[in-house]
């Protein structure tokens, strides 16, 4: 039977760049084989409380938490950061979004992990472009993507989009323009 320190694998976590894990990836890391062992190595970490657990096969450090735009990310996959999170993130939009929302080619999905709402849209796997990936590990949508993801289902009722609520200074008009011919019958 394999055996694992606590101590090392809460060393190696630490040191790890990555701060949003499956069971998998923390199998992974820890260079665990049995995945048995691996369960019992996860719920050691979660009862000495190294790891929390975010919801289903999703964990963070508890003294080294994760940017929640990373775990929105991790958490639906694939899906960027847009719509009212990406805007205000960029200063854009000058409310704070509530909750954080994204863009996923999956269905549309709604999560509450630890008290945060996470929210998932739906858009069409030609729409699913114009991200990019932040410092921090995230993918956001570039700010004019954002404004077209918001524009384009607030056109089919899925949203609202108020463009008086937009500070356009921070939007290149050319990108946006370019940006606005790939979706379909959408008038900015």
């Amino acid at each position: 039977m394999e055996t694992y320190n606590l101590a090392r694998a809460t060393q190696t976590l630490f040191i790890s760049p990555i701060t949003v894990f499956s069971s998998e990836s923390l199998a992974d890391i820890l260079k665990i084989s049995k995945e048995r062992s691996a369960f019992s190595v996860i719920s050691k970490l979660l009862k000495n409380g190294i790891l929390e657990k975010m919801g289903k096969n999703c964990y963070i450090l508890a003294q080294k938490p994760a940017h929640q735009f990373l775990i929105a990310n991790y958490y639906y996959r694939p899906s960027y950061i847009s719509f009212e999170s990406a805007l205000s993130y960029y200063g854009i939009l000058s409310q704070f979004a509530v909750g954080v929302t994204s863009v996923t080619s999956l269905k549309t999905a709604k999560y509450n992990l630890k008290n945060q709402i996470y929210s998932y849209s739906h858009l069409k796997k030609d729409l699913f472009w114009g991200y990019d990936k932040k410092q921090e590990g995230f993918l956001i949508a570039d700010p004019e993507k954002a404004v077209l993801d918001q524009a384009y289902l607030a056109s089919k009722g899925l949203k609202s989009f108020s463009k008086d609520e937009l500070d356009w200074s921070l939007i290149d008009k050319k990108k946006l323009l370019n940006y606005a011919k790939m979706y379909p019958n959408l008038a900015i």
